[in-house]
This record gives C-alpha cells, structure tokens and sequence, in this order.
C-alpha cells in the first residue's frame, strides 16, 4: 500500500502499513505485535510529528460517542471521533462543549495530544476539557488516566509519545447561543494601544493579517448571547463593521465559512471559523504557528510586521488568537495566558523554510513556542531549554514505554 499524505499533502508519510482497528481488543493486539508504531488522527498536521517508518495506526474507526454521563458532565469518545461528528449530539441533549478550533474536521485525540487551541483569554486549549483518557501502552496494558492520577498533566498533551489513546472524556458544559460579527481594517496603532482589551472583547476574538498597510484586514469577534447582535456597534477600535459575510482570506467566498453578521446560531455553529460539510480553510498550504505570553503580544506582532515585505508574497493570511494557561507538561500554554501568531502560507515550502528562522529569531526575545503539529524549524536545544517539564516527561516516557516503539525521528530530534 501507498504511504498516505496528510490533509494538506505538504507530508507523505515514510510506511505504507498503516492498520485501522475497529475495536479496543484490536488496537492491543496491533501495538502489542509492532516493533515501532505511531497513531494517526484526521493525518491535520503539517509536522511529521505522526510519522513512522515502520508502521501506523489510524483511529479514524474508533470513532463513536461511548456514554453521556449527565451525573458527571462528561461525554466519552472514541478517540478517533471529529469534534464535528458530536457537537449535534451534544447541543440535542443541552450540552455543549467549552471552545473548539477553527475547524471541527480535526480528531479529539489528536487535537488534544498537540495543544490545539480554539481562542479567548479565558478559554484553554481544547486539551483542557479532558477528565480521562484510555491509552494502550508498549506492553498493550490499558490504562485510564483521570485528574486525579500523577501523569494526567503529561497524558493529556502526549505527542502521541506515550501509548495509543483509544478514547477520551472531555467535560461538557450546558449548552448556549452566540453571535460573530467581523469588523475590517483596524489600524495597527490602535491595537498596539489597546491590545488586551480588543483580545478581551468577546468570547472568542480571532484577528487577520497579510500584514500589509498598517491595518489588521478583519477581527472576529465571537459572542456568547441570548439574542441576534444586529445592531453591534459600526465601530470598534478605529475597525469598521463588515456588512457581509467575509472570509479570513477576504478575496475567497465565505460559503464555507460560519455565519457572521450578528445571526444568532448555537455554540458548534459560530465558535469554529468553517462548516463541518465544507473544504477548511484554503485547501493547498502549508502552516506554521508561534506562541509568546500574553503579556508580549503586541510586542511581537510587531516583530513579524518589520518581516511583512518578506512575509507578504507567501503568504495567504496570518491570524493572532489568544489561550489560557494551563498545568499540562508539554503544551505551549503551560503556567502562562498565551498569543498565538498563526500563519498560512501558499505551497511555497522551499521559500517558507527560508523565512522559519527568521520569524523565529524576531520571536526568540520573548521565548517563542511553536505547535506541535506544524512547521518550524526552532534549534532542538533551544526548544527543549524552553519546556519547563521536559525532563519529567521524558522519564514518564521510559516508563510507558521503554523501549521506544512510538519513538520516531521527530520526537527523536525535537525532544533528545
């Protein structure tokens, strides 16, 4: 068999042996006869943090919501699942869950094990809603690892180092409306003077930038509301109200894209940027994304704005969100309230990884942070000199698995 390609086909993974369990018995038996495994995913990221040259394992038939526990406000899911997949489920029964990412296509596990992040100075990464996980280990044990237990702040963000995580449960919340509303062209002088309160101005608050003519193009601002917001405010820090709906790349349709305009729709409607039933984003790119603390963001956005001429001719669009804090050993959020500076790039690689390292160096004053499961190109010694608990993660990893079968080459080089 053909390696398969990740979403994007920037990767083509180095094995073709790739099994698809359909059940918890089938996953042990597969881990427990593999000399070297790594788990897939929905195969979103554009690292090759999930690679293998030996053998993968796909979640995608593990894929079904498992219990609603309304005792406990929890919903357990097949690791495998899309948040997509379950989020109508969910609003169906009054439940909801506390953020998603800019697209429902993407995994639970997967999500989870790379920090991925929806935004809102007090929503944390989509990790953050996990109460437990089951994971197969080396030796083919299940274990379920709950709040309670020493490793749950490694287990949690994993890196898909430590076992297979066969299902998860996550914390549901009741479930609530909103709104988003887009306002386009905010100078760039007036975010730098009041950056904290435009990133505090709603539930989520998403801003997109080609960094061009000292303006932020378009700010999304996401609502938690009881009512239509028809009648937001024309203005908001010099940004003016979008009178149509728009894309994050302004030039492409916003078919895909969540309704904005002040409509009231329910939380999986409106916290994602894009239609589960829709091609994400733009399609053909590559991606890269950076994380400073909070307390630095306006700072280094005007960092990268001194690249913009640099930036500009690869790239489609950058977007700047922000995440809470967190106690997970491997996130890029842990103990500090981050931004994250986001950037989709044309399939120009040989061009994007020229211009990696110097985005990083303009980032590396405020000890700059990239997500797992896109590129960068960060010293490994710099990089492990800037995760707090590292070392301890490390030694968790020589207990779950000794022998290192789901070590591979980029968990080798980023961590060792």
């Amino acid at each position: 068999m053909d390696p398969l390609k990740n979403w994007a086909g920037n990767l083509a993974y180095s094995t073709g042996d790739v099994r698809y369990p359909e059940s918890l018995d089938e996953i042990v038996d597969i881990v427990r006869s593999s000399r070297k495994i790594k788990s897939l995913g929905s195969q979103h990221s554009f690292s090759a943090i999930a690679d293998s040259a030996h053998r993968q394992i796909s979640m995608k038939k593990i894929n079904s919501v498992i219990e609603l526990d309304e005792q406990r406000n929890t919903i357990t899911v097949g690791a495998g699942i899309r948040y997509g997949d379950f989020c109508e489920f969910l609003d169906a029964r009054g439940y909801a869950l506390h953020n998603l990412a800019s697209l429902p296509h993407i995994s639970v596990a997967g999500a989870c094990a790379t920090a991925t992040h929806g935004s809102g100075r007090k929503n944390g990464s989509l990790s953050t809603a996990i109460r437990a996980v089951e994971i197969v280990k080396a030796n083919g044990d299940v274990v379920t690892i709950d709040a309670l237990d020493p490793s749950f702040p490694a287990v949690t963000v994993a890196l898909g180092a430590l076992g297979v995580i066969s299902k998860v449960t996550l914390e549901v919340l009741p479930n609530f409306q909103m709104t988003q509303v887009v306002y386009r062209n905010m100078p760039v002088d007036e975010l730098m003077e009041n950056f904290e309160a435009v990133m505090s101005g709603g539930y989520s608050v998403s801003l997109f930038t080609d960094w061009q003519d000292g303006k932020v193009s378009e700010v999304w601002i996401k609502e938690a509301n009881e009512q239509d917001n028809t009648t937001a405010p024309s203005e908001y820090y010099g940004a003016i109200l979008a009178e149509k709906n728009l894309h994050p790349i302004e030039d492409h349709s916003p078919e895909n894209c969540t309704e904005q305009m002040g409509k009231l729709g329910t939380w999986y409607e409106r916290l994602p940027h894009f239609k589960m039933g829709f091609t994400p984003s733009s399609g053909e790119e590559l991606q890269s994304e950076y994380f400073v603390a909070f307390e630095h963001g306006a700072e280094a956005m005007a960092a990268i704005e001194k690249m913009r001429e640099a930036i500009f001719p690869h790239l489609y669009i950058s977007e700047v969100r922000s995440i809470a804090a967190d106690n997970y050993w491997m996130s890029p959020f842990y103990e500090k309230d981050c931004v994250a500076i986001h950037f989709t790039w044309k399939p120009h690689w040989p061009e994007v990884q020229k211009l990696l390292p110097g985005i990083e160096s303009a980032l590396a004053p405020f000890d700059v942070l990239p997500h797992w499961g896109k590129l960068n190109s960060i010293e490994p010694s710099i990089l492990q000199s800037r995760i707090k608990r590292l070392a301890d993660f490390k030694e968790l990893m020589s207990d779950y698995d000794p022998e290192g079968k789901f070590m591979n080459k980029y968990l080798k080089q980023k961590l060792f």
